[in-house]
């Protein structure tokens, strides 16, 4: 049985008299293609949950969409950031996701607190944050974020797969599937792959660029 998260976290912040509490959440780590996407959600003091929203992975596409639509009309503030393969390659993914978080929490305004879905955050952020192991499946406003970002992300993967066709982004969205791996191996890689990846680099050996443009 999938359980549905909840505004536990959140409350415990509202009576702090933080009143403007974000859920942060990142999609694209493992990814062999692509940007990591994160998203910030803002949700109103004490609102109504939103049926639809959990665990994005918990969700279909078709229900990714619908929860996105109903939760841009909830938020009081969405906030997206993404970190390039190129920056995924010079700093690690890690490091990476961060800078994504950073940027998605940057573009909404007045934040007094974030819950962040993961472990332990040691950079800083700009602002007080509460880590949450398994977020998504805990937290609304993170659970909103995890929506978001996956949401987000997967409409690029497959607007980025009308471009560069072969490796089955607009149904991997980037990860490591049978045909992303084969789409490699025959095709060669794109500016959109991660080549310090391993299975990239064991797939292809010497690098093969693809001749398509960025």
């Amino acid at each position: 049985m999938v359980t549905s998260p909840t505004l536990e976290f959140e409350l415990d912040l509202w009576k702090q008299g933080l009143q403007r509490v974000v859920g942060v959440d990142e999609v694209g780590l493992g990814c062999l293609a692509g940007p990591i996407v994160a998203a910030a959600v803002l949700i109103p003091m004490n609102v109504e949950p939103i049926a639809l929203v959990r665990d994005s992975k918990k969700l279909s596409a078709v229900q990714r969409e619908q929860a996105f639509e109903q939760i841009r009309r909830q938020a009081i503030g969405i906030g997206v950031g993404m970190a390039s393969v190129l920056e995924i390659e010079e700093v690690n993914v890690l490091q990476a996701s961060y800078l994504a978080m950073r940027r998605a929490i940057d573009r909404i305004q007045s934040v007094d607190h974030a819950l962040i879905d993961g472990r332990g955050i040691k950079v800083d952020l700009g602002l007080p944050i509460t880590t949450i192991i398994k977020g998504d499946a805990k937290s609304y406003a993170i659970a909103c974020a995890s929506i978001v970002a996956k949401v987000r992300r997967d409409r690029l993967m497959k607007k980025l797969a009308n471009r560069y066709p072969g490796y089955g982004w607009e149904r991997n969205m980037g990860y490591g599937t049978k045909q992303h791996l084969e789409g490699i191996r025959s095709i060669g890689i794109t500016p959109w792959h991660r080549k310090t990846y391993a299975p990239i680099r064991e797939a292809i050996g010497p690098l093969t660029p693809n001749s398509g443009g960025t």
